[in-house]
């Protein structure tokens, strides 16, 4: 327990909610995400004053990738506005943050198992896909979860399916590349058109491997998954 941390982190909310909202980007107050951090700082500070505190989640549905980096801003800024005492802030905050993340997670996954138990959620396109030269990977708009991967992918990618599904696709970003694949998943998950993109991906060993992509929007049962069709990009 850390009372005199919760009590610090409490008395500047407002501040270390500007400092974050300046560096990240302010969240819709009305979004799932803006409830999740809400319900993670109450949790963090709980947790420090009195220790024992358990995550508050139910009825939360949120993007577990979005949600985390909106708590990973709200840590950077109160580590910011704690100066030269920034570890001593950072190091209690990382440990519940963990916490926080895992927990979301496995709430996350387990929504997605019993969705995938039902014989309507089996496979994200026909089984025809199996049988194109060209890279297939279908991903959770919100968590970037593999949901689905043909033969193609699996070579270029040096992984089998079990592993691909295993797999999100910030994983798979190759160095340099992750804000892309990022913003792409974020552009369709907000809905459009198909969208066209070059970016790489990297296999087992870490080579990387530059793909023209074409990106579409699938909805199925409430779930936005994005339909990543890639060939090696011609340079």
């Amino acid at each position: 327990m850390e009372p005199a941390l919760a009590q610090w982190l409490a008395q500047q909310r407002i501040a270390i909610d500007r400092e974050a909202a300046r560096a990240a980007g302010a969240l819709d107050p009305a979004s799932s995400e803006a409830e999740a951090l809400r319900r993670f700082r109450s949790f963090a500070l709980l947790s420090l004053a009195r220790g024992g505190a358990s995550p508050s989640l139910e009825g939360l549905r949120v993007s577990v990738r979005r949600t985390s980096r909106a708590i990973d801003a709200w840590v950077d800024a109160a580590c910011a506005l704690a100066g030269l005492d920034a570890e001593k802030v950072r190091a209690p905050l990382a440990a519940l943050r963990a916490q926080f993340v895992a927990t979301l997670s496995a709430g996350a996954h387990a929504r997605q198992s019993a969705s995938a138990a039902t014989p309507s959620a089996r496979r994200a396109v026909s089984a025809a896909i199996d049988r194109v030269a060209d890279v297939f990977l279908a991903a959770d708009a919100d968590s970037g979860a593999i949901v689905d991967a043909n033969p193609a992918a699996c070579a270029l990618l040096g992984l089998s399916r079990p592993e691909l599904l295993a797999r999100d696709l910030d994983a798979l970003a190759a160095p340099g590349e992750l804000a892309a694949w990022r913003q792409l998943l974020d552009a369709i998950a907000e809905g459009g058109e198909p969208l066209h993109a070059r970016a790489a991906l990297r296999d087992a060993g870490g080579a990387a491997s530059l793909l023209d992509v074409r990106v579409t929007r699938y909805v199925a049962r409430g779930r936005t998954l994005a339909l990543l069709l890639g060939r090696p990009a011609s340079l």
